[in-house]
């Protein structure tokens, strides 16, 4: 997701984007050829009504089974056939969607403009609940096996019911005046869920109570006017299943974390506002900056860094067929060899751009266009 600043203070608001966009401090690189090791199949094509809109809502499709979901900025929701692209069915909304679905156990969940979330029968797309939050949702709601957490953009944290939508807890933290258009997306487990916040801060609350079990500050503002003291926590903490804990910062540091108790195990100078990505024990991710990085994820130590993409206001990463995909401003798909960050290939879905970390499954990629295209396109290798 690519920030936007949102200046409540001053009453403006510079939308140019889901997650809009900041001056890029440098210039994007031209394209040039290279030796493409990969090809792509285009599997089919759909048009997603109005795509993300105007404003770039963050509404990234989700995939359950053979069954794709993709929502546009009118409200319009589509189940899909993954393989065919065929649609299963459309159902128009009530209000604009504004967030990124997930779709799992039989239900889509996502949130509105109007501050909504609601629970969708993926069979059919009947609206099976809806429940109001504290304001708008951006990032896709996650879940454990009975609660639903939302994090809202003015720094909530609702947890809901995920049978009747009714509330189970609400967190609230302080927002600043300036911060970026988007909010982070929690990473939830059964027992917590880790919250990034823009105030800088992380938190990990309690899923039985909402009550925060520690909380410390990640990114210190710096400098002497408002955008220069920006930080932000917009990405989703990526958490490993023996407990480590990466989260990314805007203008702050790229940190690894002891899960339970916070504890600092290493940290990088690396300002980004998008979702690292774990594979192994490399951890890949995107800067300010569009130079794609590959870390140690025991040490952090760097593996790579690659400009070659630079200022090209990259997706956050995602994997498939053991290779990192990566969408642009432009609307063209990167592949890159997680080796060395080396070009593969690449190809050009729609010149609308695109915003959002392309949705992968094995090798198939699914890229949505900021104007509603909705590609699925597979990798190929000699």
């Amino acid at each position: 997701m690519k920030p936007i600043l949102l200046i409540a203070a001053l009453g403006l608001s510079l939308l140019a984007g889901c997650a809009g966009k900041v001056e890029p401090q440098v210039p994007p690189k031209e394209l040039t050829d290279f030796n493409e090791t990969v090809s792509f199949k285009r599997l089919w094509s759909e048009d997603i009504g109005s795509g993300l809109g105007r404003a770039r809502y963050p509404i990234a499709p989700a995939l359950d089974g053979n069954t794709l979901f993709a929502g546009d900025a009118r409200g319009n929701l589509y189940a899909l056939d993954a393989i065919s692209g065929k649609k299963r069915w459309v159902i128009k909304l009530d209000a604009p969607i504004s967030s990124g679905l997930n779709a799992l156990e039989n239900n889509v969940y996502l949130g509105t403009r109007n501050g909504e979330v609601l629970a969708i029968d993926q069979a059919n797309g009947k609206v099976l609940w809806r429940s109001r939050v504290a304001s708008e949702v951006l990032a896709p709601p996650q879940a454990n096996s009975s609660l639903l957490v939302v994090q809202s953009v003015d720094g909530s944290v609702t947890a809901l019911d995920r049978s009747t939508g009714q509330e189970a807890w609400v967190y609230t933290s302080s927002e600043p005046s300036l911060s970026l258009r988007g909010t982070g997306t929690p990473s939830v487990v059964e027992p917590v869920s880790f919250v990034g916040l823009a105030n800088g801060r992380l938190v990990i609350l309690d899923n039985r109570t909402g009550q925060p079990l520690w909380d410390q500050r990640l990114a210190v503002p710096q400098g002497r006017s408002e955008v220069e003291r920006l930080v932000d926590l917009d990405g989703e903490p990526v958490l490993t299943q023996d407990g480590r804990l990466y989260v990314t910062s805007y203008q702050g540091k790229l940190v690894a974390l002891e899960a339970t108790s916070g504890q600092l195990m290493w940290e990088r100078a690396i300002s980004s506002y998008l979702s690292p990505l774990l594979v192994g024990d490399t951890l890949y991710v995107v800067n300010d900056e569009s130079h794609v990085l590959a870390l140690d994820a025991i040490s952090g130590q760097p593996r790579w860094e690659s400009d070659v993409l630079e200022g090209r206001q990259l997706t956050a990463p995602a994997l498939a067929s053991g290779k990192l995909v990566l969408g642009d401003f432009e609307g063209y798909v990167h592949v890159l060899d997680r080796s060395d960050g080396s070009l593969e290939g690449r190809i050009q879905v729609d010149g609308s751009g695109i915003s959002l970390r392309p949705l992968t499954d094995e090798s198939r990629i699914y890229a949505l266009a900021n104007d509603g295209e909705l590609d699925a396109l597979e990798i190929r290798t000699p």
